[in-house]
């Protein structure tokens, strides 16, 4: 499945979970509620997956955890804020980076309607 598939099938997902919770929880619930989501649909996807930073050959364990990783593909950043700002999608790009991952999807649960709240993240071309 290719990344454009795997973050067409997850955002379906999501916003069956945002359609159930809405806005105004903690990203926390939003997280295990898409993990699970995920999960059942038999989608392969890992929670809090350590991202290591190499520099100069050193690989330095800094505590960066991707929110969800789909398929070992896909990179999913979960957040639940009034609005997503340029750091946001600068910590999702540095994801896509360190892990040479293709497509992330940036997606901020506290939103009246999903859609608005969602942001595709490239990586070079795809």
């Amino acid at each position: 499945m290719t990344e454009n598939e795997l973050s067409n099938r997850v955002l379906g997902l999501a916003i069956d979970v945002h359609t159930i919770l809405g806005p105004g929880l903690l990203e926390s619930a939003y997280k295990e509620s898409l993990f699970y989501k995920i999960r059942k649909s038999g989608l392969v996807v890992e929670k809090e997956s350590p991202m290591p930073l190499v520099f100069e050959e050193v690989k330095l364990e800094c505590g960066y955890r991707i929110d969800l990783l789909v398929e070992n593909k896909l990179v999913i950043e979960i957040k639940s804020l009034e609005a997503l700002n340029d750091i946001h999608l600068a910590q999702t790009l540095t994801y896509l980076k360190l892990g040479n991952f293709k497509l992330g999807l940036l997606i901020n649960f506290n939103v009246l309607k999903l859609k608005y709240g969602i942001k595709r993240v490239i990586n070079g071309t795809l």
